[in-house]
């Protein structure tokens, strides 16, 4: 098994290298198309990584199923279990830069997201029309591109794949992932439309049902079932993988929620309230919603959709929040997704080095401030 720091040295590498190539091909048909692969790399440089954990240490504490594997099978897998974390850091990054444009963020870890990249490219050569318009398109050709990458990166590893039932296994597995999270995000969405016109009463649902699509099963339910795939797992461990992995990422997202709205910017690298700018029906803003009357509902609802908000109305909606206990549910609910999962883990039949490194996974995506 590989050191945490290893492996996540090898997965930047992977991921460089193809860039490097990809960018030399580019070059080839115009240096024009250099920042494609320029502001997608600098975003590849990064994020936390725990999706590729995730995804390894399954691999890893299921290797010894499968006694067949000769020495030469192993290497190659182990070379290509690396390729497979980097298709889901690629994968992840796609995500990110069609959700930073979805939700008109500007910003990403503190820096500008990608099509404020191209706005700025646009602005600073002096390019004709409008900088937004290229911005948008920029990014979604860049989000595109990415997600056409991960493909191929997923493709290549599993040229290796020990077995063809374990390649079908895992290919299954990609192909849920990409389409739940299309379909969480769509519903993510609609419900920042929509919401004001629907029953208050099922706005919680609702969110559970986004936050359960468009995070939990494709931040830790899909890569450790991927992980466990590979590693030619069952299908009673990949069960009980699944089960510790949907309250750890429903509880992910609920301190994503949180820090939306309480976070330290110098920490998470997002303006102060930056998901009551972009409108977010998050469970936390359902637990508030529930809680107030007509008139008042509306006036939030409308502070809420309006995307211009200033300080002060931040402020407002934030001790709204806490006044009413919706942060207060939030923060108990999460507690307690949490302790399931742990719970839930500690009954996984899977080698101790990778419980640990799970734990202690879990433990960080719990209680994260960023």
């Amino acid at each position: 098994m590989l050191e945490s720091s290893i492996l996540l040295n090898a997965i930047q590498q992977q991921l460089d290298e193809f860039c490097a190539t990809r960018r030399s091909d580019f070059g080839a048909i115009s240096e024009d198309l250099y920042p494609l692969v320029d502001f997608a790399q600098d975003l590849l440089k990064g994020g936390k990584r725990f999706r590729a954990q995730f995804c390894y240490w399954a691999w890893a504490g299921n290797l010894a199923q499968n006694q067949n594997l000769t020495e030469e099978q192993r290497d190659n897998s182990l070379r290509a279990i690396v390729g497979i974390c980097a298709a889901l850091e690629m994968f992840h990054a796609a995500a990110l830069v069609h959700d930073d444009l979805l939700d008109q963020s500007d910003t990403r870890r503190g820096k500008p997201a990608v099509h404020k990249n191209f706005e700025s490219l646009h602005q600073a050569e002096g390019w004709a029309g409008s900088k937004e318009r290229f911005g948008q398109a920029g990014s979604v050709l860049v989000g595109d591109l990415m997600l056409s990458w991960s493909s191929e990166i997923f493709g290549n590893a599993l040229l290796h794949a020990p077995t063809a039932e374990i390649e079908r296994a895992c290919r299954e597995e990609f192909s849920r992932m990409r389409v739940e999270i299309m379909a969480g995000q769509y519903l993510d969405v609609l419900e920042e439309n929509a919401a004001p016109s629907r029953d208050v009463s099922e706005a919680v649902a609702r969110a559970n049902r986004v936050m359960l699509y468009k995070t939990a099963k494709y931040s830790i339910e899909a890569p450790l079932l991927i992980g466990a795939a590979f590693a030619g797992a069952n299908q009673s461990s990949r069960d009980a993988l699944g089960a510790f992995a949907i309250p750890l990422g429903l509880a992910f997202q609920l301190r994503d929620d949180v820090l939306g709205v309480f976070g330290d910017p110098q920490v998470t690298g997002k303006p102060a309230g930056d998901d009551l700018r972009e409108g977010k029906r998050t469970v936390l803003v359902g637990l508030t919603r529930e809680t107030l009357d007509g008139p008042v509902g509306k006036v939030f609802d409308d502070m809420l959709s309006s995307r211009e908000l200033r300080d002060d109305q931040i402020q407002f909606l934030q001790q709204t929040i806490i006044g009413c206990g919706a942060l207060k549910k939030t923060e108990s609910m999460l507690e307690d997704l949490g302790t399931e999962s742990l719970e839930l883990l500690e009954k996984i039949e899977i080698e101790r080095e990778a419980k640990d490194a799970l734990r202690e996974l879990a433990r960080f995506v719990i209680n994260r401030s960023h």
